[in-house]
């Protein structure tokens, strides 16, 4: 059976101030009238149910979930204890997956990405689970590139391995992490590298091998924790499996090392909705190239992105190139060339108890 793992763990720092502590980025209402995890959800019902959804994300936005989603059950989300990157949270999904179904089919998606069309990536999906069903394969997908990106992953491609329906599944030749801006241009002119987008296709059983080979101190971990799923020892087995296990991705652990790996070319609309900057390659702009979202004016003013998400009006004169954002008891201005920057700004507010409500 497909199963549907949706990571939700993530603070999206870079959109603070509308992102906060109790409410991070992918409870947001960014990309349309829908939050993006709501958006992630109903994205991939047509194929998987929602009773085969798991969101995995941080103990204290499950009850923030549960009131925010009315069709979302306590059943649908894994809590983490703390927060330690993606191997160890798809680890222990696959783990409670594979106790409760042995062929345990994955498909795990970020709840913070914006994809177009969603059936194209209906059929990729399909292409996918139905090699993962049947193979010991971890399948990526990786997205045509449309600009030579710095702030992404790319996946090298190798040669065909197959086409599965209308999709091309090729073998993978290496990942290389966020690449300086000649190398981004080398990467996208050659055609041979696609984004890594941190969509994965694998059976539970083969992920879990996977982990076994590539993290074994995991892997005990995992295999410690996975009887105890269902007792009354589940809640203090999983904070004890957390506490030992090192923050590191699923990527750097395991897709690097392993010798299975498999990428579907995805010829979509895709963006990793990272921050501020990112509203630029999807919202409407006016003549002078501004992005205003809410109560907002703009007089000679160009290339400005004002975000008002308070009362009242934002007005900007004879300004440029700036993000200017207003959210409940917060204002924040920053030139658009530092909006990746704003965790400088986070960072300040952490060292002084008296800023702390803002974070």
């Amino acid at each position: 059976m497909v199963y549907g793992v949706i990571l939700a763990g993530g603070k999206g720092e870079r959109f603070w101030p509308l992102s906060r502590a109790d409410r991070p980025k992918q409870f947001l209402k960014l990309t349309s009238g829908k939050t993006m995890l709501e958006e992630t959800i109903e994205r991939v019902l047509p194929l998987i149910p929602m009773e085969n959804i798991r969101i995995v994300t941080s103990e204290r936005m499950r009850e923030i979930i549960l009131n925010s989603i009315s069709y979302i059950k306590d059943e649908n989300i894994l809590s983490e204890p703390s927060g330690r990157n993606t191997c160890v949270a798809i680890g222990l999904a696959a783990s409670h997956l594979l106790n409760s179904d042995p062929h345990a089919v994955m498909v795990v998606l970020s709840a913070d990405h914006l994809i177009r069309p969603v059936e194209k990536l209906l059929n990729i999906l399909q292409a996918g689970t139905a090699i993962a069903s049947v193979e010991d394969r971890l399948i990526t997908i990786g997205v045509t590139p449309t600009r030579p990106e710095t702030a992404y992953g790319y996946i090298k491609l190798g040669g065909l391995y197959k086409r599965e329906g209308d999709s091309a599944v090729f073998n993978v030749s290496g990942f290389t992490e966020k690449p300086k801006v000649t190398v981004a241009h080398e990467y996208y002119y050659s055609h041979n590298y696609l984004w890594n987008s941190g969509m994965f296709i694998w059976s539970a059983e083969s992920i879990l091998k996977a982990i076994d080979i590539c993290r074994p101190n995991l892997s005990e971990l995992l295999s410690a924790y996975t009887p105890q799923i269902g007792s009354d020892k589940e809640t203090d087995s999983r904070a004890e499996l957390y506490q030992k296990t090192p923050s590191i991705s699923i990527d750097f652990a395991v897709l690097e090392k392993a010798s299975n790996v498999l990428t579907i070319k995805a010829d979509i609309v895709w963006d990793d909705i990272g921050g501020w900057r990112a509203l630029e390659r999807y919202k409407e702009k006016d003549l002078e190239n501004n992005i205003i979202i809410g109560d907002g004016l703009a007089v000679d003013t160009y290339e400005t992105t004002i975000y008002n998400g308070s009362d009242g009006i934002i007005a900007c004169l004879g300004v440029s190139d700036l993000v200017v954002v207003r959210t409940d008891n917060i204002t924040m201005v920053v030139h658009r060339s530092k909006a990746g920057e704003i965790k400088k700004i986070l960072t300040k507010l952490d060292e002084n108890e008296k800023t702390h409500q803002y974070l």
